[in-house]
């Protein structure tokens, strides 16, 4: 008579084994890059919201926001510091601008590119903001008509700007403007949601006199690659090696489990390490996505 328990799993060979690993770590890692990029992002940007609104607030009444690329010191503010408070009253943006474009500031909420003036400041001053994920607060810019206003509070003052136009790749850009004059542009991703075909631009003019500022600190040759448009930021691969190397162990055991303990107990103790550990994964690997998605 067989040793064998009646219901038990019979053994897999090394090579099953393999592949159920492997197709446990696709199906975990698949579903929390879906559930990071579409539900829990915009949980994030929420938070990161609120907390930077608190932040610019009571910088603003201290009078210490920053209104150029350097401190008091001449130290470069740092990446994601808020600089500015932007509200479209049109289709409802109210959003905390932060220092730079990389993937991981445009994860809390807008952002300023670093090789332009601030908002309100004489030239043309660049926001980028992403179209879906993380909040999506640059979704709803294409229905941006000509006269709408946008206003920028920034440590120099409340600026309001008329919208000129709504443009994409192709389309013409509207002349530079005058001499002494300032521009607002802002920069998103044009095409679906989640597959952007391309980059739609909105450009708005000041409407008032406009201040000056420090120069910036980089030029648009020097501005690094994760801060272009539609770049991901691949310099924290490290991170994303070692929570992928601790998915593959936790993949691997719970097939092995799954033959010793049976199915529901292997599921019981996985599933929140798994999860946890994909979601980890996930924001890292969101970080090599386009910083405009």
């Amino acid at each position: 008579m067989s040793n064998t328990t009646v219901g038990s799993v019979p053994p897999l060979g090394y090579r099953l084994q393999f592949v159920r690993a492997a197709l446990v770590l696709m199906f975990v890692l698949t579903a929390t890059l879906l559930l990071q990029l579409v539900l829990i992002s915009a949980l994030q940007h929420r938070a990161a919201q609120g907390r930077a609104y608190d932040e610019f607030r009571g910088r603003l009444a201290a009078g210490t926001v920053p209104i150029g690329p350097t401190d008091d010191k001449l130290h470069e503010i740092a990446n994601g510091t808020a600089i500015a408070y932007l509200e479209i009253p049109s289709i409802g943006v109210k959003e905390v601008v932060g220092q730079a474009t990389t993937p991981g500031v445009l994860f809390d909420g807008p952002g300023h590119r670093r090789d332009t003036p601030f908002p309100g400041q004489v030239g043309s001053s660049i926001l980028f903001g992403r179209r879906a994920a993380f909040g999506g607060p640059f979704s709803d810019i294409d229905q941006l008509k000509p006269a709408d206003r946008i206003t920028i509070t920034t440590g120099q003052g409340s600026f309001e700007f008329s919208v000129l136009d709504v443009r994409s790749e192709g389309d013409p850009a509207p002349a530079a403007p005058a001499a002494g004059a300032a521009r607002v542009v802002l920069v998103t991703a044009s095409g679906s949601a989640f597959l952007p075909s391309g980059v739609l631009r909105v450009d708005a003019d000041l409407v008032g006199t406009p201040v000056v500022g420090a120069s910036p600190v980089v030029d648009a040759a020097g501005l690094p690659g994760p801060e272009r448009i539609m770049a991901g930021d691949g310099r924290t691969l490290w991170a994303l090696a070692m929570w992928l190397q601790l998915l593959i162990a936790l993949s691997v055991a719970s097939v092995w489990t799954w033959h010793r303990w049976g199915r529901a107990q292997t599921w019981v103790v996985f599933i929140p390490p798994l999860v946890l550990v994909g979601l980890a994964a996930s924001g890292e690997a969101a970080r090599l996505l386009p910083n405009l998605l």
